[in-house]
């Protein structure tokens, strides 16, 4: 029997993609202002990635009005929001595409210029992100972070049906799963790990503490959606937004059997090759594999991203270290990725510089290989 391929049938959840090559979750800041809602240029741009039982994972989206630190980017929590996240999800179901949304709070790494009232950003802790990363203001200045407001023991359960509404909100638009961000330094990963977590009650102290937040996020999302339809994304050796655990495997190892026994419809890992949330070209050598060294863990489907092109996207399939490959950049700036790797067509290159903010170009405007040859 052949080994899978990257144009090998998968099953997550209760679908079934007809390939691997999935669209990570790409945080663009295209959103309307004010309301912060997609409009029909991001339904454009995600029916323009979308392929017949291929599975796209939509842009981070805040679950709540405390949970930015961009300006652009599309909340999941008001009825204008969901409004204009069913237009997206039409478009790219219209397709024949499947598609998720990442549901989001950013905790420490905001601003109180996004905050309502101005307010400081929430957290677990009042623990700020080092002077050597800095911050977005809301209007776009350079700043360092902040001292967050760590939570209330009672404010991390309203957090947590923060992200059950937000999973409500997702259902409403029409989305086909969630995924929770437990990522790049986030509010999910802050709990998790111990440099930014230095909570004395259930939620912080020994790993199983620490954990405790994402497990109750994922079930809250599960409760909406079924486990089969949700899935969670980590980075056990990632170093964005100054997050990083001095020795990941406790953690990630009672993190991944946590998450393992609730039949989830995936994990999705960054590898620590490409770590840098977006801010910069990241490609750490001689670094552990996460999805090679996680594996062994996990009973369901993973999913790797970071850093990946066709060779080594499907070595990792063939191998059996990950079910599916999740690529960035690339499908930015192709569009028609997908075929682009099956039929070895030459990639067009990205242009980072129109990767957050503006209108069409960069972002609607990359041609399909078939116009390119025409041009």
């Amino acid at each position: 029997m052949n080994p899978p391929s990257l144009f090998s049938t998968l099953q997550i959840g209760p679908y079934q993609l007809k390939h691997r090559v999935v669209m990570a979750p790409l945080t663009r800041m295209r959103a309307t202002r004010p309301g912060l809602a997609p409009r029909p240029l991001n339904a454009d741009y995600y029916a323009q990635r979308a392929t017949p039982g291929g599975l796209l994972i939509a842009e981070a989206s805040p679950v709540v009005a405390t949970g930015f630190g961009n300006p652009g980017v599309p909340g999941v929590y008001t009825e204008a929001q969901i409004a204009g996240w069913r237009e997206v999800v039409d478009a790219v179901h219209a397709e024949g595409g499947i598609i998720f949304l990442q549901l989001w709070h950013v905790g420490r790494v905001s601003h109180s210029s996004f905050q309502p009232d101005g307010a400081l950003p929430v957290a677990p802790s009042a623990v700020a992100i080092p002077s050597e990363f800095k911050a977005m203001t809301a209007d776009g200045k350079v700043a360092d972070y902040e001292t967050p407001r760590a939570l209330e023991t009672s404010e991390v359960a309203l957090m947590v049906e923060a992200y059950r509404q937000g999973a409500r909100n997702a259902l409403a638009a029409g989305f086909d799963g969630v995924e929770i961000h437990g990522a790049n330094g986030y509010l999910v990963e802050q709990f998790l790990q111990s440099r930014s977590n230095l909570r004395t009650d259930q939620y912080g102290g020994s790993i199983d503490n620490r954990v405790r937040f994402l497990v109750e996020v994922t079930q809250a999302a599960i409760d909406v959606w079924g486990a089969n339809r949700v899935g969670v994304r980590l980075s056990p050796y990632g170093i964005a937004n100054g997050s990083g655990e001095a020795d990941p495997m406790p953690l990630y190892s009672h993190a991944i059997t946590s998450l393992d026994k609730l039949g989830l419809a995936y994990l999705h890992f960054i590898e620590p090759r490409s770590s840098g949330a977006g801010r910069a070209d990241v490609n750490w050598q001689n670094v552990p594999s996460a999805m090679v060294l996680y594996r062994p863990l996990w009973s369901g489907v993973l999913i790797s991203a970071g850093g990946f092109v066709g060779e080594n996207a499907q070595s990792a399939i063939a191998e059996g270290h990950a079910d599916a490959i999740a690529f960035g950049r690339y499908f930015i700036s192709n569009p028609d990725l997908p075929r682009r790797l099956q039929r070895g067509y030459p990639l067009t290159p990205y242009n980072r510089a129109t990767f957050y903010g503006g209108e069409e170009k960069g972002y609607t405007d990359y041609p399909a290989h078939d116009e390119l040859a025409q041009a």
